[in-house]
């Protein structure tokens, strides 16, 4: 019985280290122009259109989907525009990278998927605030 009370927080074992990890990752770039400079030169050599603006929609994109992950609140939102980035950012960057380069960007989509697949869960700012939809 008490393993099934203990599954309701389960959700936190993904959302949490997966916002966490898309906060940290872009971090530097939010704070730092010659980072975010360095993403738009990285893009650029992958050939993506208008890299400087599609460096600040993924940087932007995943910042704010993290801490959204974390609080719990709008999720499935957050969790489509992780699994458009990361898709993205696997075809276009790792298709040709090796497993080990490419394993964060899968997992970053498959904690993405998870999270739009079980949304919110127990513990989140909706509950806690008991927010209706």
């Amino acid at each position: 019985m008490k393993t099934n009370k203990l599954k309701t927080f389960a959700d936190l074992l993904i959302r949490i280290p997966i916002g966490f990890h898309l906060i940290y990752g872009v971090q530097d770039n939010i704070f730092s122009w010659e980072r975010m400079l360095e993403f738009e030169a990285f893009l650029k050599s992958f050939n993506v259109p208008i890299p400087l603006l599609a460096a600040h929609i993924s940087v932007y994109a995943q910042f704010v989907c993290g801490i959204l992950f974390i609080l719990g609140w709008k999720t499935k939102w957050a969790a489509i525009a992780m699994i458009i980035n990361f898709i993205i950012a696997i075809v276009l960057v790792h298709l040709n990278d090796s497993y080990s380069n490419t394993f964060p960007a899968i997992m970053m989509l498959c904690g993405s998927l998870f999270i739009l697949l079980n949304g919110d869960g127990f513990v989140s700012i909706k509950k806690l605030f008991k927010i209706k939809k």
